[in-house]
């Protein structure tokens, strides 16, 4: 099986898009990240949700986690709030994601490690040539991965 036929197409959003958009997509669609897409379309970076969810939380909160225990659920609730105004692009870390990319042909061991040595829950398969930047020909998530593999079981 190649990256061809394990790619999927999968939930992305625009770095300049509004953040609290991409997380609604997130809450309807439960991908493990968002394949963020470069202002002419191009994949640019992954965003795992992780990351999404620690732009919530306060600075502080994050240089102790200790301080954590000591804000109330009134509080908390009111998080989300912190995404206002925000862009994807603002959501990412100062060191963006590697957004780690296949080939079409490359075959399921060739994107096993490549996943497992980026720790990175999903693989773009990207389609280049001479004349073309690339194209995206969708993705591969460790669950479609697992699922192929499970096939020889």
């Amino acid at each position: 099986m190649r990256a061809r036929d394990l790619a999927e197409p999968y939930v992305s959003a625009s770095k300049n898009a509004d953040a609290i958009e991409a997380v609604r997509l997130i809450v309807e669609r439960s991908p493990p990240g968002l394949l963020v897409m470069d202002a002419v379309g191009q994949p640019y970076t992954a965003l795992p949700v992780c990351d999404v969810v620690r732009t919530l939380l306060p600075g502080y909160v994050q240089e102790d986690g200790g301080l954590a225990r000591v804000i109330d659920e009134r509080h908390a609730d009111h998080f989300c709030r912190a995404l206002r105004g925000r862009t994807v692009a603002d959501c990412l870390p100062a060191q963006r994601p590697f957004l780690p990319t296949a080939a079409p042909d490359w075959t399921a061991v060739e994107i096993a490690e490549l996943m497992a040595r980026s720790r990175s829950p999903l693989i773009a398969v990207v389609e280049r040539s001479d004349e073309d930047p690339g194209r995206l020909l969708g993705v591969v998530t460790a669950a479609r991965l697992l699922e192929r593999l499970l096939q020889a079981v």
